[in-house]
C-alpha cells in the first residue's frame, strides 16, 4: 500500500493510463488515498504538483469509461432542505455552489478533506456561541453541516452565509492597486484585526490569514475573514498548512508547536504590509517591524496602538473611498 507522498508520486509518474492505477476492485478507495498523498497542502513542490495533476486526468479518464466521476456536479439536487445550485467558485480541494440567495453550500472534491469541512464548522460553531454577537457580520455564519454521498465515499458539506455583492480579496485588490496609501491599508488592518480578535476570544485560531481569505468592501469598508477549514482551537497545532504559502508561516508553525494568538497576527500584518510596499512612514515601518518580530498575543492590544499610531501621523480619522 502506498503510503507516502514520495511513493504516490513514483507511482503515478510511472503509470501508463487508467488501468495501471485504476484497475483493481477498489478504483474509487486508491484516488482518494493518492489524491490525499499528493495533495497541495500536504505535498508542496513541483513534482508533487504535476503527479496531482495527472491523477486527476487519469482518473477522469478512468471515469469516463465506467461513468464513476471523482466528484458529481451537484447543481439542481437537494441536500438535506438545501436546493444547490450552480457552481459559484472551484478550489483546489472544495467546491462552492450558489444555495438560497444569501446562502453557499461548500463540499469537498474527495472525503478525504472532510475533516478541513469539520473543522470549519466547529470553528464557525464556537465563535457564534462563545463571541460577542456584535462582531460576528466579520466571519460567515454557519447554517447547515450534512453529509452527502453513499457509504465510505461520504463528503461532509457546510452551508455557509454568503458574502454580500461588492466584497474583493485582499489578492485581488493587490492585483488592481500594487500600492495602497498606508491610510487606505489602516482601515482594512483595523477590522482585520477585529475579525482574528472576535475569534481568539472563542478560542479559535483561523491559521490561514492570507490575502484570498479576506474579503474587504472598498466604499462599505466592511471585512470577512473566510475559510476557517484550517483553524484549530487555541494552543493547539495547525493540522494542515496552505502550501503555496508555507514561507509565510513562523519556523514554530512548521515543527508542530501550538497555534496561538501571534500566529494570526503576524500572518494579517504581512497581509497588510505587502499592500503597502515600502513608500510608508518610518513609524508605520517600525510598527510593521515590531508586528513581526514580536507580535503581541492579543489582537485587541495590538488595535489600541494601531490606533494611537495613526492618530499622531494622521489625526482624526476621516472616510477615504478606496478606488480600484
Amino acid at each position: 500500500m502506498t503510503t507516502t507522498s514520495a511513493e504516490a508520486i513514483a507511482l503515478v509518474t510511472a503509470a501508463h493510463g487508467p488501468r495501471d492505477l485504476f484497475g483493481g476492485r477498489e478504483p474509487r478507495r486508491v484516488y482518494r488515498r493518492l489524491a490525499r498523498l499528493l495533495h497541495p497542502d500536504l505535498a508542496p513542490g513541483p513534482e508533487a504538483a504535476r503527479a496531482f495533476a495527472r491523477l486527476a486526468t487519469l482518473w477522469a479518464e478512468h471515469a469516463g469509461h465506467t461513468g464513476h466521476a471523482p466528484a458529481d456536479d451537484l447543481t439542481g439536487t437537494v441536500l438535506g432542505t438545501h436546493r444547490v445550485g450552480p457552481v459559484f467558485r472551484e478550489g483546489t480541494t472544495a467546491i462552492l455552489y450558489g444555495c438560497a440567495a444569501d446562502t453557499l453550500l461548500k463540499i469537498p472534491r474527495s472525503p478525504a478533506d472532510n475533516d478541513l469541512m469539520r473543522r470549519e464548522a466547529q470553528a464557525l460553531r464556537t465563535i457564534e456561541q462563545e463571541g460577542d454577537p456584535v462582531l460576528l457580520p466579520y466571519v460567515p455564519r454557519l447554517v447547515d453541516s450534512l453529509r452527502h454521498g453513499p457509504g465510505g465515499a461520504q463528503r461532509r458539506a457546510n452551508v455557509i452565509s454568503r458574502v454580500p455583492d461588492g466584497f474583493v480579496t485582499l489578492t485581488e485588490i493587490a492585483r488592481r492597486r500594487p500600492v495602497l496609501d498606508p491610510r487606505d491599508a489602516a482601515w482594512i488592518w483595523r477590522r482585520l484585526l477585529v475579525a482574528i480578535g472576535a475569534a481568539h476570544r472563542a478560542g479559535v485560531v483561523h491559521g490561514a490569514v492570507f490575502g484570498h481569505h479576506v474579503l474587504v468592501h472598498p466604499i462599505d469598508h466592511g471585512l470577512v475573514l473566510v475559510d476557517w477549514s484550517q483553524s484549530v482551537p487555541l494552543g493547539s497545532p495547525l493540522k494542515v498548512l496552505v502550501a503555496r504559502h508555507r514561507d509565510d508561516y513562523p519556523p514554530e508553525v512548521l515543527t508542530g508547536a501550538p497555534a496561538t494568538e501571534t500566529l494570526d497576527i503576524k500572518l494579517a500584518t504581512r497581509c497588510v504590509s505587502a499592500l503597502m510596499g515600502d513608500r510608508v512612514p518610518g513609524a508605520v515601518s517600525r510598527f510593521v517591524r515590531g508586528s513581526l518580530v514580536a507580535p503581541p498575543r492579543d489582537a485587541w492590544g495590538l488595535l489600541a496602538e494601531l490606533d494611537e499610531l495613526l492618530d499622531d501621523l494622521y489625526g482624526p480619522r476621516t472616510y477615504r473611498p478606496l478606488h480600484l
